[in-house]
């Protein structure tokens, strides 16, 4: 057993830092699986080394940010947390303080894991950037931040979101309305994402003129897009030919960032995923970066790596 004890001069600091009434010291001590105290500005922690000296290098770290302006929420302790089991070295400021900005909502957006900082380094670095991992690793969400942020600067002219509508086919006739209405389902995901960013009316009127488009991936045939960030969500439902499709509408001056997951295709049986095969022809390119997120990027709420985890042992044990 070992016993740490961490002093803080700033008391200010240090009460953002430990949360009302240390809610967040006793989220980073069951975190760890320590025991932590404060009293009179000093923090104790018991437990075994190596949790000891994470939860202080947690501390410590969160610290310095809190002092810096960083207002830490508890979700932020067990960001911190994973960051620092994965990488020992890593620097938490260098994470948390690469800030995505979004002028609609006055919101700041930062990476949350070691994998979001490597994604918004090569969205910023590449023309090309295939995001692939599981649901809620953050993948669609912060290349929507960085799409807007583009927007927001000059740096693009319009931002294009487009995702294949797998599931059209007969159903679609069996929906209400023309096209665009039948498939707007599909597309409700990005609409939420751009909605969180963008306040309604504002969206709506960019929307409206053309400079926000939210489209299927069927629409994007024969076109090309210059000055644009365009994003492909869902891209592991996207054929083989409808990926070369999508990644030849690129024009000059512009980005794009391709999201999926390989392990929820749903193309019918043998039909040839257009994101597998993309990464096995395009890797190595130069201009075109590939990140790869795991379970434990996931950056929704912690129940959700809970749930994940429960069916999983319930797959693997039928």
């Amino acid at each position: 057993m070992s016993e740490l004890k961490l002093s803080f001069d700033d008391h200010e600091a240090a009460k953002v830092l430990l949360g009302s009434r240390d809610a967040n010291l006793k989220l980073l001590a069951e975190a760890v699986g320590v025991a932590a105290r404060s009293r009179g500005g000093v923090v104790t922690v018991d437990g075994e080394q190596a949790e000891v000296d994470l939860a202080g290098q947690v501390l410590g770290q969160l610290y310095e940010l809190v002092r810096q302006g960083y207002p830490v929420f508890e979700m932020d302790i067990d960001f911190a947390v994973r960051i620092l089991s994965a990488d020992p070295k890593a620097k938490l400021k260098d994470i948390f303080l690469d800030q995505v900005y979004i002028a609609g909502k006055k919101r700041i957006i930062t990476p949350k894991s070691l994998t979001q900082k490597a994604y918004l380094e090569a969205m910023r670095g590449h023309d090309i950037v295939f995001g692939v991992g599981p649901a809620g690793t953050g993948k669609t969400y912060l290349a929507m931040a960085m799409a807007v942020e583009y927007l927001n600067k000059g740096r693009v002219d319009r931002v294009v979101l487009c995702r294949p509508a797998v599931e059209a086919g007969e159903k679609l006739g069996f929906l209400p309305g023309d096209l665009a209405e039948k498939v707007n389902p599909y597309l409700r995901p990005l609409y939420d994402a751009l909605h969180d960013m963008i306040d309604f009316d504002k969206a709506g009127r960019l929307m409206g003129k053309g400079v926000i488009e939210v489209a299927p991936l069927a629409f994007m045939r024969g076109r090309t897009l210059n000055a644009s960030f365009v994003i492909l969500d869902e891209a592991q439902n996207a054929t083989s030919e409808q990926m070369k499709m999508f990644l030849t509408r690129l024009g000059f001056d512009s980005r794009a960032v391709i999201t999926g997951d390989v392990t929820q295709v749903d193309l019918p049986t043998g039909t040839t995923s257009g994101l597998i095969e993309a990464r096995r022809l395009l890797q190595g390119i130069d201009g075109i970066a590939f990140v790869d997120f795991r379970k434990r990027d996931v950056v929704r709420h912690r129940l959700v790596r809970e749930i994940i985890r429960a069916y999983e042992q319930k797959t693997q044990t039928e």
